[in-house]
């Protein structure tokens, strides 16, 4: 998935069903290409972690591929780096 622009609490909701549409399947595995993403804030953080939560629970993974430097400083100031799988980039995420 390519999300783009901003994840807030304005337009998170988009995020969250296009992420329990693709982690309602057996063991999903997802990666979140998390390139155009410029903004994020606590409601994207939630997102992220139930879904990560949701595919963990149907034997299955989440990851979140090449976030911009903003993004990334967000996601290592509360620790979501070290709950959900960040890699520097996108073949680096599909490949595990």
């Amino acid at each position: 998935m390519t999300p783009a622009g901003e994840i807030d609490h304005h337009t998170g909701d988009d995020l969250k069903r296009a992420l329990d549409e693709v982690i309602d399947a057996a063991r999903p595995r997802v990666v979140l290409d998390m390139r155009q993403i410029g903004f994020m804030d606590s409601s994207g953080i939630n997102i992220l972690l139930t879904a990560h939560r949701a595919a963990t629970d149907a034997g299955g993974w989440l990851r979140l591929a090449a976030p911009t430097e903003a993004v990334l400083r967000t996601l290592q100031l509360v620790g979501v780096d070290t709950v959900i799988d960040c890699h520097p980039t996108l073949d680096q995420a599909l490949t595990g």
